[in-house]
């Protein structure tokens, strides 16, 4: 049996409205808006313990993966020329922040002066969106941003045909590939954009994909927002589907491209009462992006952070309900990788670094594939926002270096950690025992979230 990659993104409807109303939010939004190899050895093919790895195209053993969106649809009266856009006003009028562009760039200080130029962001999604290069250009109106230099799309295993109807998950798909495109672009304004979309979202098709992505170096970094939890894959590390995926990983490595994933959205567990790492953010050769809640002010001064987990700090009191928590646990899958060692780490753990995840602090997308009464902008939360911002970081350290950055995860661990912001409160138990944040590095959120402008000097050479 194929298995299938599951989706890690949250996102709760916000506004509907017609394009025609767009301009006067466009409006309103411009003018808020002015408010490789680093000396590292790259891996081989047994890098990550001694495992062999394949280059097989077809899985024997499946794990399966979902799609889970989260709805909440906003009263009839909001209006864009209305619409709040200050996350105090959002709190009071939706209970849950929002978050432009400019605010996140604020937030976790972004410089200004790079853009992602000379760069290109490789985003891989299943399906993808029959609207996307025309909601990104929207997206780009309302929040005053320029469209990319360049955004073309691959179809590796053919072009598929957008029928809901028929693949129920692909309107998941479709709002993954609107939040991936969008906010990678609002970090790297300046990047170009290739998304490869596979055909389906068989695991053996979506390995493909990106193996497709490496072997014509279609960009500098990769980011992949899915995963299947490390207890779904049979053999204990000897699935080939799982074999295919890491071969790829390690030609990423040696080509120079920097590859990210998201860590999962139900915790350590991962859907399981035991602790459960999510591949392929538990491969060494990844780097996996934990989820907090991200605080600031109304004019995108950071204030703090805290482990995305709305069992046990749920922002703003949880009025929509329970959606989900940072994954991060240990794997079973791959023996600890130096960097991780060196941090005290008995096992390779999956999240290495973290970025904002919670719905409750959410980011606005728009989506214009719904259909008429249904299209506008949505709140999206999801440990696969953050893979794709932080890919868009990437992107800009590579502007400032002059190439790639490649191979991620030995630089970051040699970072100074001011780089970082130290989420120390919250833990990411639901559903299984999962792990508390504490001072330095930790199983939910890594080394942290980014300040932005010290990453980037740090692995910008």
């Amino acid at each position: 049996m194929r298995g299938f990659w599951v989706l890690t993104r949250k996102r709760v409807s916000v506004l509907k409205f017609s394009r025609t109303r767009i301009l006067a939010f466009a409006l309103l939004a411009a003018m808020l808006a002015g408010c490789g190899a680093g000396g590292y050895t790259l891996p081989s093919a047994s890098a990550g313990g001694g495992r062999t790895t394949a280059s097989a195209t077809t899985s024997t053993g499946g794990f399966v993966y979902d799609v889970n969106p989260h709805v909440l649809l906003a009263n009839a009266q909001d209006t864009p020329d209305a619409f709040p856009l200050k996350p105090s006003q959002c709190v009071a009028a939706f209970g849950l922040a929002c978050y432009t562009p400019q605010l996140i760039r604020s937030a976790y200080d972004v410089p200004s002066t790079l853009t992602g130029a000379g760069r290109t962001i490789v985003i891989v999604d299943a399906y993808g969106s029959p609207t996307i290069k025309s909601d990104l250009h929207t997206f780009d109106l309302i929040f005053g941003l320029p469209d990319p230099p360049s955004f073309s799309i691959v179809y590796p295993g053919g072009s598929p045909t957008y029928n809901p109807l028929q693949h129920h998950g692909e309107t998941g798909w479709a709002e993954e590939t609107s939040l991936d495109v969008e906010w990678s672009h609002a970090i790297a304004p300046g990047a170009n954009i290739v998304l490869v979309v596979a055909a389906n979202n068989g695991g053996d098709v979506l390995d493909n994909a990106v193996k497709y992505a490496v072997a014509h170096k279609l960009g500098d970094v990769i980011s992949q927002s899915y995963g299947a939890p490390e207890a779904a894959i049979r053999g204990n590390g000897n699935n080939l589907q799982d074999q295919q995926a890491h071969a790829n990983f390690v030609a990423a490595a040696n080509a120079g491209i920097s590859v990210l994933a998201s860590a999962g959205d139900s915790g350590a567990g991962n859907g399981a009462t035991f602790d459960n790492a999510l591949f392929p953010a538990s491969d060494p050769l990844v780097t996996g992006v934990g989820g907090t809640n991200l605080f600031m002010s109304d004019t995108g001064v950071y204030t703090n952070e805290t482990v995305w987990n709305d069992k046990t700090g749920c922002p703003f009191t949880c009025k929509d309900g329970i959606f989900g928590a940072s994954g991060g646990a240990p794997s079973v899958l791959f023996p600890v990788p130096s960097f991780q060692a060196a941090l005290g780490a008995t096992k390779r753990t999956s999240a290495d670094v973290s970025y904002n995840a919670s719905v409750y602090t959410a980011v606005l997308t728009y989506l214009g594939f719904l259909g008429p009464g249904k299209n506008g902008l949505y709140f999206f939360g999801g440990t696969s926002e953050g893979a794709p911002q932080w890919a868009g970081i990437v992107a800009l350290a590579g502007q400032q270096a002059g190439h790639s950055i490649g191979y991620l995860n030995p630089k970051l661990y040699a970072a100074s950690a001011t780089a970082f912001h130290d989420v120390t409160v919250g833990n990411n138990s639901f559903g299984s025992p999962g792990f508390s944040a504490t001072a330095g590095f930790d199983v939910p959120t890594g080394l942290g979230s980014p300040d932005a402008a010290k990453i980037i000097s740090a692995i910008g050479h």
